[in-house]
């Protein structure tokens, strides 16, 4: 049975997050809201429809959803020939392929915004599948995404280490029965991330790179 890696990819493997932080403030300040950066950069990892959900509060206006979505992507796709991968993040993925781990990705993008994301990473020849949004009818902090990218690994929970940056990833691996690893290259505080379930944290993936042999990736 395969030994499965899982990463989430903001935050994680690519430093997006203040750029997801920045065009949804954007994207909200040109609706008319007005959400505090901090506020915004605390629900990245949220699947958009969620995340906006959590800013604005059930009593919002949900026909306004579907633009403040588009607006957020049309903001943030002019950096899409630019996403800069986190050092190593490669290195990382390529590494523990080599170990005989299966990695897959567990994503709350897809379409376009995945492409770039991939081109960031540059590993493709180490990644063995992606659950992306696309895939599953409800996003983090619901166990689902991880959930189908342990199908796609073809090993149980057990097997499996989830490597990711926010609250959001950690409840979901914890949801999903796997082992959490935490990173804090999104932003996210060490506490925050070990009382959502992380069983260790790391500075970024280098900093997991070097420590491997005495990780849960060991």
């Amino acid at each position: 049975m395969d030994r499965a890696a899982l990463f989430d990819v903001d935050g994680t493997l690519v430093d997006t997050n203040h750029l997801h932080v920045v065009t949804w403030w954007e994207a909200f300040r040109q609706a008319g809201h007005r959400v505090p950066m901090h506020a915004v950069h605390r629900s990245v990892g949220l699947g958009s429809a969620d995340l906006i959900a959590h800013l604005l509060g059930d009593d919002r206006d949900k026909d306004e959803d579907d633009a403040l979505a588009a607006a957020h992507s049309a903001l943030y796709g002019q950096y899409f020939d630019r996403l800069p991968a986190f050092a190593d993040a490669g290195r990382l993925l390529r590494r523990l392929h080599g170990d005989g781990w299966t990695v897959v990705l567990a994503t709350s993008a897809s379409g376009p915004e995945l492409g770039a994301l991939r081109r960031a990473i540059d590993a493709d020849d180490a990644i063995a599948g992606i659950a992306s949004a696309d895939d599953v009818s409800a996003g983090k902090p619901a166990p689902e995404p991880v959930e189908h990218a342990l199908e796609l690994a073809g090993a149980p929970a057990g097997d499996a280490v989830f490597v990711g940056d926010t609250v959001w990833d950690m409840r979901a691996g914890r949801r999903a029965g796997v082992r959490c690893v935490g990173v804090l290259s999104g932003g996210i505080p060490r506490a925050d991330l070990q009382e959502a379930g992380a069983d260790t944290v790391y500075d970024d993936p280098a900093h997991l790179l070097a420590s491997l042999a005495d990780s849960p990736l060991a």
